[in-house]
């Protein structure tokens, strides 16, 4: 929708005209959006684990260069929406899925060894399972509504994710903005799936700015032994490590007069610099 006509008929107006398509699409469609996906064989592997869906469209290259931390870290479940297949081989992951027409995907992802999915929405059947059965590809249908996009997003929520990530798509402010013909299926498959749909900017923002618990450990320790070993590198710093020590004898009396020995030598060490 351009700027002309969005100020034309105002943020109401076009609020109105978007709810109207939302409930043309889902009457409908509603048997295929609200039953449980029927899918295809699966390995147990991929149930159950945050999902990254990725289409090669708004920033693609941009999200995944900043995901590549979480991605290794999470190792999420990887699902290519086409061509979306070709940009997660493009930035070095292998995707688990690859799902939609099967007609854009290139030659390596098909070969990867990835779950292929063709994605039949009503009245239009994937255009590249002739490809597939010429190559000799195992493939399997999936039937939902929406795009090939959406197909992703459901098939992630139907495999049980926590959390999924869109990468490549745009927000649901910029599906309001583009006026896509594809805009109704995007709000209904995001208002189904909730908040457990993420952009991928949001999660990259938020996983740069947390600390992870060990690594503040690993922190702490570095610089506990840092000043242990600059302490112990000369002679007031040992008395003073030493006397440090001497206050725990307390807490660790039980280990058989340890701390009297320790307090002993202590007073030992210290004699000479009280009488000086």
């Amino acid at each position: 929708m351009d700027t002309a006509e969005t100020v034309e008929k105002g943020h109401g107006g076009i609020i109105a005209d978007l709810v109207d398509d939302m409930a043309t699409f889902v009457h409908a469609h509603s048997d295929l959006l609200f039953s449980a996906l029927d899918l295809p064989d699966i390995p147990r592997s991929m149930f159950k684990r945050q999902a990254l869906v990725v289409s090669a469209g708004y920033n693609y290259k941009e999200d995944l260069a900043m995901l590549k931390s979480y991605i290794r870290e999470y190792r999420p479940l990887l699902i290519g929406v086409d061509a979306g297949a070709d940009a997660l081989l493009e930035a070095g992951h292998r995707p688990d899925i690859i799902i939609g027409n099967l007609d854009a995907v290139g030659d390596s992802p098909l070969l990867s060894g990835a779950v292929l999915i063709a994605h039949h929405s009503p009245g239009r059947p994937a255009e590249g399972i002739q490809r597939l059965e010429k190559e000799g590809l195992h493939y399997d249908v999936l039937k939902t509504a929406g795009t090939n996009e959406d197909a992703g997003l459901l098939l992630a929520d139907a495999l049980g994710a926590p959390l999924i990530v869109a990468v490549g798509s745009p927000t649901v402010i910029e599906y309001a903005h583009a006026g896509a013909e594809s805009q109704p299926s995007a709000y209904v498959v995001r208002m189904i799936l909730g908040s457990r749909v993420v952009d991928a900017k949001g999660v990259s923002l938020l996983y740069r700015q947390r600390a992870r618990s060990w690594q503040l450990l690993v922190l702490a320790l570095a610089g506990l032994l840092a000043l242990a070993a600059a302490l112990a590198a000369t002679e007031s710093g040992r008395l003073l490590l030493e006397l440090i020590a001497a206050q725990f004898d307390g807490v660790l009396g039980f280990f058989g007069g340890w701390g009297a020995q320790t307090e002993a030598a202590l007073h030992t060490r210290i004699a000479p610099f009280i009488q000086g």
